[in-house]
């Protein structure tokens, strides 16, 4: 475990389960000293926030964006959580998350041959967002679905059981998946504008989910005018955690560390299960205390 987290999602991301307090509340009976709450494409938390107790508090957010017409997020560091272009872009996304849910419900049970039961959906979905973590959660509990093969490795002792709901999302309704939908992100470009601008510092989160150790599209990203990378991932291997922390090394990026901690949506991924070595982390916290406003 580690004593910094820098990567953590409230009930303002559609896919989190804790109020933001709640998230501060559990750091800190972790002994987790330095936190950022970084929330899909929202700022909410840091309104919602009530007191920060023994804790240190660094604003943040992570943005979808695209680069090379691929998705990524984008992680911002020492911002301005008061900016109405935040607002801006949460409703933007979340009006097109909104027109995209039906489609992207009638893929799964098209191409997946599962059962839903749409009220109890629609119940469970805030602001009307189907998210494909919801949408397995139901249909693992329902029991038509018990026999689908499409859904046997989320079950307990499945291969894809670790974290099911999300696999279920990277499986099925990513990009590039059977019942991907397609959203309209900023452009990575402009995301690092805009985090540059409000004397911020910009993070590509989790490359591991998406860059994989293709060299040249990290290069590509790296010239965009990145700060860091969050070489330190709950997801990231051994071999991989080198492979970012030697591109940092090298190019001086700032290394950060984050779980992505989520809640039921990622029961494998604890707050603090960071992987990151003692001597990185001092670095770090020095570096990253300089954003706090």
């Amino acid at each position: 475990m580690n004593y910094i987290d820098l990567h953590m999602h409230s009930n303002f991301s559609i896919d989190g389960e804790y109020t933001p307090q709640d998230l501060l509340n559990m750091a800190r009976q972790q002994n987790i000293q330095i936190v950022s709450i970084t929330d899909h494409n929202s700022v909410k938390a840091y309104q919602s926030i009530i007191h920060v107790q023994d804790i240190t508090l660094i604003p943040g957010i992570e943005i979808d964006c695209s680069f090379q017409g691929k998705d990524f997020h984008l992680l911002g560091y020492g911002i301005d959580v008061h900016d109405p272009i935040y607002e801006k872009i949460e409703q933007d996304i979340m009006k097109q998350e909104q027109e995209c849910s039906q489609k992207r419900l009638s893929l799964i049970k098209e191409n997946l041959h599962l059962e839903i039961d749409e009220e109890q959906l629609k119940e469970i979905s805030p602001f009307g967002i189907y998210v494909p973590e919801t949408i397995c959660e139901i249909a693992m509990k329902d029991e038509r679905n018990k026999d689908n093969p499409y859904l046997q490795p989320y079950f307990p002792q499945g291969k894809r059981s670790d974290n099911p709901y999300v696999n279920f999302y990277w499986d099925y309704c990513s990009q590039g998946k059977i019942a991907y939908t397609k959203i309209n992100y900023i452009s990575m470009e402009e995301a690092i504008s805009l985090y540059h601008k409000q004397g911020g510092i910009a993070v590509l989160a989790h490359p591991g989910n998406n860059v994989k150790e293709d060299i040249q599209l990290m290069n590509d990203i790296r010239n965009l005018g990145i700060d860091g990378i969050e070489v330190y991932s709950s997801y990231h291997k051994h071999e991989q955690i080198k492979f970012y922390h030697d591109i940092c090394q090298k190019y001086n990026l700032i290394e950060t560390a984050g779980s992505d901690f989520h809640g039921k949506t990622k029961p494998s991924v604890s707050m603090g299960l960071c992987h990151m070595p003692e001597k990185q982390e001092e670095t770090l916290i020095k570096t990253i205390l300089s954003l706090k406003k």
